[in-house]
């Protein structure tokens, strides 16, 4: 079988890796790709621009539409692409979600006076796609209000923030659950819990990701017995109500707040870094559930995962999450052999050497016994690598292990 996987980042690496180890992987091709892919597969430089009709792009092309294709069309990317559809959605089919409601530049007065009334800390979500940066926490009313200004008129996140979804702030323990669908049945993957802030003890600017943990302890199987019965089964359920046919992966961000799932929102694909984990947790053929997503047959479909914890550190550029530089030549990759180095924002130079080409530019993954012993793994990797005003967190999973003791 040839395989596409489209994108760069750590995530599709991982996906990359998973897939090139199965016995039916004949050819695979990764779109544009990086510097680790490029050692797996094939680096093919195409630019994919539009990620919401990609799967509807092949169904309508003769030559293209028995292509196996795993990930949602324009209806299902909605979820993820507009904050105002999901809320909704949500509502429409019983997901227990944070209270909310959708302002635009019409109803600025409104919003005003809502956000003055609303007691704080209130969260203020661009209603589209803003590079993981449309999400504001006001800590006053005062802010919350020159933040929805900022927002609406002018235009902080473009078109993205042209509606802002204003909603309660949920107090609890984020984690983040993965089911992959085909349409019809579903498949739970392992949970993760990911930390988003660039410094340590969680604070600081948002990033993309700077560090995952797979599983997470406090995710009893009581709690994902909830998150089960009253997110995924409704969520599943409601697409086919819908007639939205969704085959692919949906991450569930979740808010545990005492022992109770909330949903703070939907991605359309995996997380990253939360895919280095949980993909380096499953043991089994990870081409033969992709193929069952594909062509429905999932409930078919058998995997298994590893006891073991999968911790992950992201190391970055200086200055990421804001203005960093590019081109600075990383080292000693090679040398890591207790943990799986991920590539993300990374390039080959012409004369073969690993440059830095990103804010997020590798993802080390260690794997133990405990969480003590992946982190240790994971840590001995990140010290063997180095670049020039390299960045990383040192405080990865010590939440956890504090919520272990």
């Amino acid at each position: 079988m040839n395989i596409l996987v489209l994108g760069s980042g750590g995530r599709e690496h991982a996906f990359a890796l998973k897939i090139s180890q199965s016995p039916r992987c004949k050819k695979l091709f990764v779109a544009p790709g990086n510097a680790g892919t490029a050692a797996i597969a094939e680096n093919v430089n195409i630019k994919v621009t539009d990620f919401q009709t990609i799967g509807d792009y092949f169904e309508k092309d003769d030559q293209l539409k028995n292509v196996l294709l795993v990930g949602p069309g324009a209806n299902g990317a909605q979820l993820e692409g507009s904050k105002d559809f999901s809320k909704d959605f949500m509502n429409r089919h019983g997901v227990p979600t944070a209270k909310s409601k959708t302002f635009t530049i019409d109803t600025l007065e409104e919003g005003l006076n809502y956000v003055s009334s609303h007691p704080t800390p209130i969260v203020l979500k661009a209603d589209g796609l803003a590079a993981g940066k449309g999400v504001i926490i006001s800590e006053t009313a005062e802010h919350a209000r020159e933040t929805l200004k900022e927002m609406l008129v002018d235009a902080k996140f473009g078109e993205a923030s042209s509606r802002v979804v204003v909603e309660q702030f949920l107090h609890g323990i984020e984690l983040s659950v993965f089911v992959l669908s085909d349409g019809s049945d579903y498949k739970i993957l392992p949970e993760a819990k990911d930390y988003k802030r660039i410094g340590e003890k969680d604070t600081g600017l948002n990033t993309g990701g700077m560090g995952a943990i797979s599983p997470v302890p406090f995710a009893t199987k009581e709690f994902l017995a909830k998150v089960e019965e009253k997110v995924i089964k409704p969520t599943i359920n409601g697409l086919k109500q819908e007639g939205i046919d969704y085959k692919g992966f949906l991450f569930i961000g979740l808010m545990n707040m005492e022992g109770e799932p909330f949903v703070i929102e939907y991605n359309v694909r995996m997380g990253d870094p939360e895919t280095q984990s949980v993909l380096s947790r499953i043991d089994s053929d990870l081409l033969e559930i992709l193929e069952g997503s594909a062509n429905g047959t999932l409930k078919e479909k058998t995997f298994s995962v590893s006891s073991q914890t999968a911790t992950t550190v992201v190391m970055v550029a200086g200055g990421y999450p804001e203005a960093y530089e590019k081109g600075k030549e990383i080292t000693g990759i090679e040398h890591v052999n207790e943990a799986t180095v991920f590539h993300a924002g990374t390039q080959l130079s012409p004369a073969g050497k690993v440059l830095t080409n990103g804010g997020r530019v590798l993802a080390v993954t260690g794997m133990g016994t405990s969480v003590e012993k992946a982190l240790e793994n994971a840590y001995n990797g990140v010290s063997k690598i180095a670049w020039q005003d390299q960045y990383h967190r040192r405080d990865i999973g010590q939440d956890i292990l504090n919520l272990l003791k």
